[in-house]
C-alpha cells in the first residue's frame, strides 16, 4: 500500500447528469468523498463498481457521504455517448451526480483519468472531508475494506492529516 496524501486536481467534466449544476470536489468540502469512475461497457463496471456505488450512497448519509459518478470513456467512445449515458442512468436507478470525463483530442485516455493516473476502470477515489486523495484503487475492491476506510475517515477530524492508502 502506498500512502496518499495530496490535493486532488479538478474533474475535467463536459456535462453533469443527474446534478442541476456542475459539481465539484470544492464544493463537497466537508464531506467524505467516493468517486466511482466506470463505462457503460465495462463488465466489472456493471456486476460490481456501479452496484458498490448504489450500496455506499444508500448505507451513509449523503450529508457525510458524497458518492459521484465519473463517465470515463477509453474505448468505444462512438456507443458511449451522452444519450446512450442517460439511458443507462436511468435502467440502473443511479440517483448520484454523474460526470461526463472530458476527452483529450491527443489521447485515448480522458483528461481527469490522465490527472489522477487512473489505470482504468472501474476505479475508486476516495477524498476526505478537505479534498485530500486518501485511497485510489483500480478494479474491484471489497465492501468490507472500501467501508471502513470511509468510517475511518468520517471518525477523522476535518482537519486530521492521516495517512491515505493505495489498494491494489
Amino acid at each position: 500500500m502506498n500512502t496518499l496524501d495530496h490535493t486532488a486536481p479538478a474533474w475535467q467534466v463536459s456535462e453533469w447528469l443527474n446534478a442541476p449544476h456542475p459539481v465539484t470536489l470544492a464544493s463537497l468540502r466537508g464531506r467524505v468523498v467516493v468517486l466511482h469512475t466506470f463505462q457503460m461497457l465495462c463488465p466489472g463496471c456493471v456486476s460490481h463498481g456501479i452496484p458498490q456505488a448504489l450500496r455506499i450512497h444508500q448505507l451513509f448519509a449523503q450529508e457525510q457521504v458524497a458518492v459521484i459518478g465519473l463517465h470515463t470513456v477509453f474505448e468505444h467512445h462512438d456507443v458511449m455517448g451522452p444519450q446512450a449515458l442517460r439511458v443507462f442512468l436511468h435502467e440502473y436507478r443511479i440517483p448520484f451526480p454523474v460526470g461526463i470525463e472530458q476527452s483529450d483530442v491527443g489521447s485515448p485516455v480522458p483528461l481527469t483519468m490522465q490527472a489522477y493516473g487512473l489505470r482504468g476502470t472501474p476505479s475508486i477515489v476516495v477524498f476526505d472531508q478537505r479534498g485530500q486523495v486518501r485511497l485510489s484503487h483500480f478494479g474491484q475492491i471489497d465492501d468490507l475494506l472500501l467501508g471502513a476506510v470511509i468510517g475511518q475517515l468520517l471518525a477523522q477530524s476535518p482537519h486530521s492529516t492521516g495517512p491515505g492508502l493505495q489498494v491494489g
